[in-house]
């Protein structure tokens, strides 16, 4: 199944979250429910917004391309999310 995207989330105080999934707005609603579903960092750091979803296509794509975009600063998730700089797989 080739429908995997990408997205980031904004927490309270600005922290991103990065996370994969083949339906973000469903994902979305499920952290900012705070049941045992969303996931456990995001408890409590409402409000929570939507500042990014990319399709990538596989789920090991997805992986692989989630797990660079964890690994970067926080200045450089900055410029992925305002689309500044590109990440490749």
């Amino acid at each position: 199944m080739n429908n995997w995207f990408l997205y980031v989330i904004r927490c309270k105080y600005g922290r991103l979250y990065t996370g994969i999934t083949t339906d973000v707005e469903r994902r979305f609603a499920e952290h900012k429910s705070n049941d045992k579903k969303g996931a456990k960092c995001l408890r409590g750091k409402a409000p929570l917004t939507l500042v990014m979803k990319k399709k990538i296509g596989s789920k090991s794509m997805a992986l692989k391309m989630e797990a660079k975009v964890k690994k970067l600063s926080k200045v450089k998730k900055e410029m992925f999310v305002e689309g500044k700089i590109q990440i490749n797989i």
